[in-house]
């Protein structure tokens, strides 16, 4: 009797192939003298970011072809700086959510609002497309610069951003330094209701990159900024106040601390010392410190590296702001709503096969009842056991209030405050205090 021939009993095999985008690598350069080789494929971008960060590279790669060339070992620096204007730089990126089912989906959040740490990664892609677009200098004979993100001064959110309508990114460079750069990038997304530009503002972000040779290593020169509109500016007015504000304060801030502040210290020691030596009479509404830590460990692979063969900065925001996400989660209660990205070091880079640490804790509350703000402070280690050493990599400070339609569901809510147990810890908050009440004085006064 013939068996009978079913699906279920066949063997079947399943061709797999890749999905995403394949990088279009230059051609040879034919001339002996100066002949450009590929890249090893270990050096091209990795192949796990957004579908936006992707897209930034690969036109990134067709714009400056010699991003993914090894120029010669003798190429030379570039020797004659130029003059820009931010709109030669400025590059505009367009979300179209309305029509494009599947990237409405890659972006979606469980609350219909787009996903904050993918637009992260985005935005620091953004931003360094625009670096790039700045410090490009047409000679291909001269050696590209490094251009690494140095830091993240601020990532404001003006408004939810729905993931079903068309949202729009548009960045220039608005100051430049002797070796840095000062990206401001702008989220806009309009509704019908809404024709007000003004209203269509979600989000403002401004990204510091830092040039270096990308043979030795040091600070090089980049190309000068010069702004044409009265709005570019007012920009670059803004970020040289900013610029020189970082200089004033790098210095002497913690001395002024170490001498005037000790009675702001021991305030806060305070109700710490109860907690730890009569835990039964602490504050019931305070918690230590130590006690909101989350931690989330992970080792670099292969696929999270940029261009230049390193971990991407804006992957360790993603996983960061997860984190601390995830940190006030667990300290409110109810779902947090995302506010601000208070600041971001960028203090070492991180390679592939890194063994990251990310340590967060709640950092400090303001206890409103109409509108409590959870500071979270996230830390990222690179840790190399072999060694026995761990140093910091990178430092983030997110701010979160909790979703409206979740705190009405719960009368009565109301977020504890956070009280250090050791010194350190209440230098850490009474550092960032001071620092955001800084920054808060010199918006003020513009």
């Amino acid at each position: 009797m013939a068996s009978n021939s079913s699906p279920s009993n066949s063997n079947t095999t399943i061709p797999v192939v890749a999905t995403l985008p394949v990088y279009e690598i230059p051609p040879l350069a034919q001339d002996g003298s100066h002949c450009l080789t590929r890249k090893p494929i270990s050096l091209w971008p990795g192949m796990f970011h957004s579908p936006v960060t992707q897209a930034l590279w690969e036109a990134r790669s067709q714009m400056f072809e010699r991003l993914f060339l090894d120029p010669p070992i003798d190429a030379p620096p570039q020797s004659e700086l130029l003059d820009k204007t931010p709109s030669q730089s400025r590059t505009t990126i367009l979300y179209n959510f309305s029509t494009d089912f599947i990237l409405r989906e890659q972006y979606r959040d469980p609350w219909n609002e787009v996903r904050i740490g993918k637009l992260l990664e985005d935005l620091d892609a953004l931003a360094g497309t625009i670096s790039v677009k700045h410090c490009y200098d047409v000679d291909t004979t001269t050696r590209p610069l490094l251009l690494v993100t140095a830091s993240v001064d601020k990532i404001v959110l003006k408004k939810p951003i729905s993931v079903d309508i068309d949202l729009k990114i548009v960045g220039a460079v608005i100051w430049v330094g002797r070796s840095s750069i000062e990206i401001h990038l702008e989220v806009t997304q309009s509704t019908k209701e809404s024709c007000d530009n003004s209203d269509s503002l979600a989000l403002s972000a401004n990204f510091i990159f830092v040039a270096r040779d990308s043979k030795t290593g040091k600070a090089a020169p980049v190309n000068r900024l010069s702004p044409e509109t009265e709005r570019e500016q007012l920009l670059f007015k803004e970020a040289e106040a900013r610029n020189s504000l970082k200089k004033r304060t790098r210095g002497g801030q913690k001395r002024e601390f170490e001498n005037g502040e000790i009675n702001r210290l021991e305030t806060l020691l305070a109700e710490g010392r109860i907690f730890c030596d009569m835990p039964a009479l602490a504050d019931r509404d305070s918690i230590l410190l130590r006690d909101t830590r989350l931690e989330n460990s992970l080792i670099c692979q292969p696929q999270q590296r940029n261009i230049h063969g390193r971990i991407f900065g804006g992957f360790l925001m993603h996983r960061a702001f997860e984190l601390a996400f995830s940190t006030a989660y667990t300290f409110a209660g109810l779902v947090p709503c995302f506010l601000e990205v208070d600041h971001v070091d960028f203090l070492r880079p991180v390679d592939v096969g890194d063994f990251l640490r990310f340590l967060s804790c709640v950092l400090y509350t303001e206890v409103n009842p109409d509108h409590p703000l959870i500071t979270i402070e996230v830390v990222a280690h690179v840790t190399r056991p072999e060694l026995r050493s761990s140093e910091v990599s990178n430092t983030f400070y997110f701010t979160f209030t909790v979703r409206p339609e979740a705190k009405a569901m719960k009368n009565g809510f109301r977020i504890r405050n956070v009280v250090p147990a050791t010194e350190e810890e209440a230098r850490r908050i009474l550092e960032r205090k001071d620092a955001q009440a800084l920054l808060s004085t010199a918006v003020v006064s513009k």
